[in-house]
């Protein structure tokens, strides 16, 4: 006969109750060593066993307790997309936390899907980790329940969407940053500026398109819906957009690129056409990656803190794991800046 586990706890509305491996085991009409493995991200167990198992877990709102938790010195760091100089910077902080921890970086890509699937979900159940950070990323509710289950704390950074009030995050004042990148090029004497937005499934990129209207709306200007295209924060992306934008015979005077590699493809689209940099064409980009300062000329933009945004993701979510006093704050948005290069300057005949 097989011992009951140590109790677990769940929590129905406000009361407590405890909950053991063998109860969710005898639900589920299999043993408590098959739960185990279940919790544990064993692959030997048939998927019809391990749904079932999931499915009560998550309605009983089973957590392991954290003492009995073991973990691996890794934090799990995952990207939507994981292909640019953005990411290195994410890394980059993350890594400066987990090193003054002694813990190490394991990196995984969701391909281009804001979730990621059910297989990452069971390699990170067997790996347990002390933490996982999401970036432009987030959690189903079944993954939100695996990780729960297993007292595996979770952070997303720079969220694609609203990622709800019970869940930990780290972002950046993209309306904010919108707002200002617009309001210097008006402030430079253009009344017709374009935008290269990102996806517009995600937060950030809608946030600061509003931030771009917001401007023009405050100065009085027209917010032309044919002078807003929408990007994929690409380089490739600014490149065509960018031609088609600079193509129009009544072409912009400048633009907001949405982020900084659009921006590049911007400028390579300019050159094509035979435009001079800031002479004919003032742009604007976003994030202050280290290119920003390279690229000739070096390129106005906004500065996202994006060493320092994942350095706080990676101190939240090992607060989350140490099961003391919750941190002051879970929702934290770090503020964004203009820097101010040479790319931009007052439109010619102004």
């Amino acid at each position: 006969m097989t011992s009951p586990q140590p109790a677990e706890t769940r929590t129905q509305g406000r009361s407590a109750q405890t909950a053991t491996l063998a109860e969710i085991a005898r639900e589920a009409g299999v043993s408590a060593p098959t739960v185990s493995k279940v919790l544990n991200g064993r692959a030997d167990v048939a998927p019809g066993t391990r749904s079932r198992v999931e499915e009560l877990l998550r309605v009983h709102g089973y957590r392991r307790r954290r003492a009995e938790a073991t973990r691996s010195p890794l934090i799990d760091l995952v990207f939507h997309e994981l292909e640019s100089a953005w990411a290195m910077e994410v890394i980059r902080g993350v890594e400066n936390v987990a090193r003054d921890a002694g813990l190490s970086v394991v990196l995984s890509e969701s391909a281009g899907r804001l979730t990621p699937g059910r297989t990452w979900a069971d390699q990170v159940a067997a790996r347990r980790p002390h933490g996982v950070i999401l970036v432009l990323s987030g959690l189903d509710e079944s993954g939100r329940a695996l990780l729960t289950s297993r007292s595996i704390p979770f952070v997303v950074m720079d969220p694609a969407g609203d990622p709800g009030t019970d869940v930990p995050s780290i972002g950046a004042t993209n309306w904010q940053g919108g707002l200002a990148a617009t309001r210097h090029l008006v402030e430079l004497g253009h009344t017709r500026i374009g935008a290269i937005s990102g996806p517009s499934r995600m937060m950030c990129s809608r946030a600061r398109v509003d931030g771009y209207r917001a401007a023009l709306e405050t100065a009085g200007l027209p917010v032309d819906p044919a002078l807003i295209v929408t990007g994929d924060f690409h380089h490739d992306a600014g490149y065509r957009q960018g031609l088609a934008l600079l193509r129009r015979e009544d072409r912009p005077t400048a633009v907001f690129a949405g982020n900084d590699l659009q921006a590049l493809g911007l400028y390579e689209a300019a050159r094509e056409l035979g435009l001079r940099i800031p002479e004919d064409l003032s742009v604007v980009g976003f994030d202050d990656l280290p290119v920003a300062r390279w690229v000739g000329p070096p390129l106005t933009t906004v500065r996202q803190p994006l060493t320092e945004m994942a350095e706080a993701a990676a101190r939240l979510v090992l607060d989350l794991g140490k099961g003391a006093d919750a941190p002051a704050a879970t929702r934290v948005e770090l503020a964004t800046s203009l820097v101010v290069r040479s790319s931009t300057a007052a439109p010619a005949g102004a």
